[in-house]
């Protein structure tokens, strides 16, 4: 393979005998540069060969010079080439895929979640209408669907605390956390949750983890432990409360041993 440095100083100092074209296989100019090499004229000929191989780009030179080189380099990078040319087709079809699917997965997605819980996207609907009453009832009727679901919890937290109930409001945010809700920042600032958060137990509920003394609310307490006189039916009610997601595992474990003496 040619250099383009040595053909420039070959040109440089030797380029009035045409040594530099001999070296990069132009036999015939190199004759002719021979056979001029008494005329003046070629010494500057070969001085601008020189500036010129010198300052030649090594891309232009291979090209021009490294003829079998350049095109087996070429040969050699192709495949990559081609691949990465290919690989850029697939991707562009997965990004257009994924634009054209992706808006009806969703919609489809959204239409079966509300389909099989209509009451948590009537109850949502209610409570931007400002019928937080109406939506309380929702969201109950969602959990009977649904007795863990996070975001049904905390959404009737937010609605118990908006109509001043501040019992069932600790009680949903409770249980909200305890289903999986890490959000703690949106318990701080949620504007829907400030009527909990000027409450007096609300910093012990906070410290506490966000968890509310680890007993029933007292009207279902009462109603649980002083209602039925038969064990089974207490367990019975408890179990139900749990289902609902009323009640935590811990607390079931709390008030079953409560009952079990």
């Amino acid at each position: 393979m040619k250099d383009k440095n040595v053909a420039g100083i070959l040109a440089l100092f030797l380029g009035w005998l045409g040594v530099h074209r001999f070296y990069l296989g132009q036999i015939g100019r190199g004759i002719v540069y021979l056979i001029f090499s008494w005329f003046p004229l070629i010494w500057l000929i070969a001085l601008i060969d020189a500036i010129v191989l010198l300052t030649m780009d090594q891309q232009r030179f291979d090209d021009k010079y490294n003829t079998t080189y350049s095109e087996a380099y070429r040969r050699a990078r192709q495949p990559d080439f081609e691949r990465t040319r290919r690989h850029r087709r697939v991707e562009s079809r997965r990004v257009d895929y994924r634009r054209t699917e992706s808006k009806p997965a969703r919609k489809k997605a959204a239409a079966k979640t509300s389909k099989a819980n209509p009451h948590k996207l009537t109850g949502l609907q209610k409570f931007k209408d400002y019928d937080y009453e109406g939506a309380i009832e929702e969201f109950k009727k969602s959990l009977e669907i649904a007795p863990t679901d996070v975001a049904t919890h905390f959404n009737l937290a937010c609605a118990y605390s908006l109509t001043e109930n501040a019992d069932m409001a600790f009680r949903h945010l409770e249980l909200a956390v305890a289903h999986g809700f890490k959000d703690f920042k949106k318990i701080e600032q949620h504007p829907a949750l400030a009527f909990l958060r000027i409450q007096e137990q609300y910093e012990d509920f906070v410290e506490n983890g966000y968890r509310t003394r680890a007993e029933l609310p007292p009207a279902e307490e009462e109603n649980l432990l002083d209602s039925s006189p038969d064990l089974l039916d207490q367990l019975k009610k408890l179990g139900d409360l749990k289902e609902k997601g009323l009640l935590t595992q811990q607390e079931f474990e709390e008030q079953k041993r409560k009952l079990l003496g």
